[in-house]
């Protein structure tokens, strides 16, 4: 009995270790990986609904379309310096876009912008969701908004 446990138990941990996952996507080629675009938004306690946030599209890369990944993903070069063309576009109250509200913006990565590979970052059109005016890119590791609104 104690033998087959200890076999099972041995296999268990076999099973286990090839399991764990391989170094982080994106790490073996020194790359990172930063949304495509990305919307933001922010729930409203008080009135109990969620109040739609300007969204942000990346146009290009360093002058190229950029090559999206499948779960929407561009892969960048860390430390390498680039520059991203944007879009803006604001929303009404039922989440669409506002047309007249689109502005595009370039926006500056650095040598020291991405340090490390394998990390995925999320490109927001500002630091909150609400009382903003403009295209203000925030680069941020969170999907959620910098700042919440008072």
């Amino acid at each position: 009995m104690t033998r087959t446990l200890a076999i099972l138990t041995l296999i268990l941990i076999v099973s286990g270790c090839q399991s764990l996952p391989d170094t982080p996507q994106g790490t073996e080629r020194n790359t990172v990986f930063l949304s495509a675009q990305h919307c933001l938004s922010e729930y409203l306690q008080e009135l109990e609904k969620n109040h739609y946030g300007p969204c942000l599209k990346v146009l290009s890369v360093a002058g190229t379309p950029p090559a999206v990944t499948d779960n929407g993903f561009i892969e960048l070069p860390v430390a390498t310096p680039l520059t991203l063309s944007t879009s803006c576009v604001f929303r009404h109250a039922d989440g669409s876009p506002i047309p007249q509200t689109m502005e595009t913006v370039a926006f500056q990565i650095t040598d020291q912008t991405f340090s490390k590979p394998g990390k995925r970052w999320y490109l927001h059109a500002h630091k909150q969701a609400r009382d903003v005016v403009g295209c203000e890119p925030t680069l941020s590791r969170s999907t959620y908004p910098t700042y919440k609104t008072n």
